[in-house]
């Protein structure tokens, strides 16, 4: 059987003897199709001293060659990226055309490091005080561990290390166990566009490869992407060790739908955004919020339009492929039931899986609910599935207050032919990105990506400036030649003058 090793010091590291493993699987069939590796605290601790060791000299590096060699990566992955498509698909399951999308989103980011000279530089004041200059420099931090998720394998990755590593930084790279093959194809083209070793590291894990990177002295910063009760864990643990941690946890994206909306135009968009990718996806819309006025039509053309979605492989021809693995299918077939449980209406019912899809792989249906209630499980979780909630209000305002009331604030939507609605909304929501008559409000790569209260641990979000600020921090330097003439000696505090 395959297995999926660590990447150390610029090529594949096998296993030690006695480490443990975990099973990869293709989620369309359920075959078993390789295993990974899980590094034990001295693995992991090896690839941190190889990444501290290649530091100095990746810092020092200039930036015009730094460049040069995100320039290469940018070129090989736009040449290559269908081969790293269809390993997402092979060991996530979405479908091939998504995958696509991520990748092509990830490389978003890597072109806004190919321009981070401009954003490293710093100011400098002639004559500040009587022949004194004062300069201030940003200047990376050191080495930068980002652990991802297995929802977006390569673009999460890319939302941090080419900012990173453009910066001067080495970077560590923890993936999920359960997709971890994108990380290392990743590291291997790296490689041939020329970055040195140790600059980018791979280690496969679990919670005793997380643990060692929170504690360990020789990292200086945690990228963080999953749930909010491990986004809170890493930014306590991290910080409590004194690095700089950014944790983007969880989310519940509303969709508020206002009675002018282009009804036709927010039911594809409901469906889009609630069901691609299966809703693995940390910004899919899981609680449509519907003015009771057009909340029959609206639920009507959703229910119509998932009806003709194609579930199947996702490497053919589908519309949504399986989750992830099979434990996570039956958790979100438990919500379905939770929800039925608790009166809500079953619209449609996902349990009841296509035949189109394979009876090994982890399937589900798109499933519909209408009339939740705030109260209910399938409103206040996060269920990371394709199940998609109408919860029914009276008016803007009550959308307003519910939406505000949520814990998360990750991302949210309006649909209105409203200016002044759709003005105010962006205004009075609590939430970190707005889409207006858009469904998923993904930034580009030049605004920062991140969301409010418990979406996010930490002060910064993802890549845009925010990330460049991240990854380095500031030095200010103060000058003076001296002359012959100096002042001499001087006891009092230094004054401008």
């Amino acid at each position: 059987m395959r297995t999926v090793s660590h990447w150390i010091n610029g090529d594949t590291v096998e296993a030690e003897a006695g480490s443990r493993f975990a099973e990869i699987t293709n989620p369309a069939t359920g075959e078993v199709t390789a295993q990974v590796a899980l590094a034990s605290r001295e693995t992991v601790d090896s690839a941190i001293a190889s990444a501290a060791a290649a530091f100095p000299a990746w810092r020092d590096t200039s930036l015009a060659k730094r460049t040069s060699i995100l320039f290469a990566f940018r070129e090989l992955l736009n040449q290559r990226k269908g081969e790293l498509a269809e390993i997402i698909t092979s060991e996530h399951g979405k479908v091939l055309s998504d995958a696509l999308g991520e990748v092509s989103r990830g490389q978003e980011v890597v072109e806004f490091a190919c321009g981070i000279a401009h954003l490293l530089k710093g100011g400098y004041t002639e004559n500040a005080s009587t022949k004194v200059d004062v300069h201030s420099v940003r200047q990376p931090l050191g080495v930068s561990a980002i652990i991802s998720p297995f929802n977006f394998p390569a673009m999460v990755p890319m939302w941090f290390f080419p900012v990173a590593i453009a910066a001067g930084n080495a970077v560590v790279l923890k993936p999920s166990e359960k997709d971890p093959s994108a990380a290392n194809w990743m590291a291997e083209l790296w490689r041939e566009a020329g970055l040195p070793e140790g600059v980018f590291t791979v280690v496969h894990g679990d919670k005793e490869a997380v643990d060692a990177l929170l504690e360990s002295p020789q990292v200086d910063s945690v990228s963080f992407v999953g749930s909010t009760p491990i986004a809170q864990y890493v930014y306590e643990k991290g910080t409590a060790t004194g690095k700089r941690v950014q944790a983007l946890g969880g989310a519940k994206n509303h969709m508020l739908v206002l009675p002018d909306a282009d009804l036709d135009l927010a039911a594809d968009a409901a469906v889009n955004a609630g069901y691609g990718a299966a809703g693995e996806r940390c910004m899919a819309i899981s609680a449509v919020v519907a003015v009771e006025s057009i909340a029959d039509e609206l639920v009507a053309k959703i229910a119509e339009r998932t009806r003709t979605l194609r579930i199947g492989d996702g490497a053919k021809d589908s519309d949504m492929g399986p989750l992830v693995t099979a434990a996570h299918r039956d958790k979100v077939a438990g919500y379905i039931d939770a929800g039925v449980e608790m009166g809500a209406t079953l619209v449609l019912d996902g349990r009841e899986v296509s035949d189109t899809a394979d009876p090994n792989g982890f399937f589900l249906n798109p499933t519909l609910f209408d009339h939740v209630r705030p109260e209910m499980s399938i409103y206040t979780d996060e269920i990371f599935g394709p199940v998609l909630s109408v919860v029914r209000v009276e008016s803007y305002d009550d959308g307003i207050e519910l939406i505000n009331a949520n814990p998360y604030g990750n991302g949210t939507a309006i649909f209105t032919n409203d200016g002044g609605a759709a003005r105010r909304f962006e205004n009075e929501i609590q939430v970190g990105m707005v889409g207006v008559n858009v469904p998923i409000p993904v930034p580009m790569a030049y605004y920062s990506f991140g969301g409010w209260k418990n979406s996010l641990f930490g002060d910064t979000h993802a890549h845009g400036t925010e990330g460049v600020h991240f990854f380095t921090r500031g030095k200010v330097v103060t000058t003076r030649w001296l002359d012959p003439s100096h002042g001499g000696i001087n006891l009092g505090f230094p004054t401008n003058g």
